[in-house]
């Protein structure tokens, strides 16, 4: 009955998993600037039919953490739909800045479970 029990619970979630996944454009970049800071445009997408809540968020080349202004920073996306978000990053004094831009699912608080799901991609800068 066990066995039942769980092959059941796995046919009922496989048959319900989207296949998609959250996704993000682009995902590379090269950016050249002569100001101090850089900007990059990113548009995060929801593949899935129910709405879903992104932030966005910076990291340097080993996933720490950066300041960086992300307008807007947490975004609610209806089903399949996608937005325009703007990312400006202060170079701090160098010639080049390697960052990572992420996209991640928050999980809403009145479900009582929630996946977190994280995009990245990778973005390097030249000051001139």
């Amino acid at each position: 009955m066990h066995k039942a029990f769980l092959l059941s619970l796995f046919t009922t979630v496989a048959a319900t998993s989207p296949v998609s996944s959250q996704s993000m454009s682009p995902m590379r970049g090269e950016i050249r600037s002569v100001a101090d800071s850089f900007a990059l445009r990113v548009h995060p997408r929801n593949p899935y039919k129910h709405r879903i809540n992104v932030a966005v968020r910076v990291y340097d080349a080993d996933f720490r953490p950066i300041d960086a202004n992300v307008t807007p920073s947490v975004i609610t996306l209806g089903a399949g739909g996608s937005r325009s978000v703007l990312v400006v990053v202060r170079f701090d004094g160098a010639r080049k800045r390697r960052v990572r831009v992420c996209t991640e699912s928050v999980p809403f608080s009145d479900k009582g479970f929630g996946i977190k799901a994280q995009v990245c991609g990778k973005f390097i800068a030249y000051r001139f």
